[in-house]
């Protein structure tokens, strides 16, 4: 699909109602533009709600998380040993 799209004095576009319709795309939803090889691609985009977390909560995970000295030293001796390989039977 091809159209010619004229810029307002404001550098708005209006995009065509078939447009819209084919994308998805519903008055006040974000797109995105962006460049690509030279040429301006405009697409539907998404908007994800995120939880921000205090230096805090952090904190407590990272402590929650921690190993013991024990399970450390199990973990790095693992991490030591060759991984298994297949072997191919024909």
């Amino acid at each position: 699909m091809r159209q010619t799209l004229i810029v307002s004095s404001r550098g708005q576009i209006t995009l065509p109602a078939e447009v819209r319709k084919q994308f998805g795309i519903k008055s006040g939803e974000p797109v995105i533009i962006e460049e690509r090889n030279g040429e301006l691609v405009l697409k539907p985009a998404t908007v994800l709600e995120i939880e921000m977390y205090t230096p805090e909560q952090v904190a407590a995970w990272d402590r929650e998380d921690r190993l013991d000295e024990a399970e450390r030293q199990r973990v790095l001796a693992r991490m030591k040993k060759p991984a298994r390989t297949r072997s191919t039977r024909g």
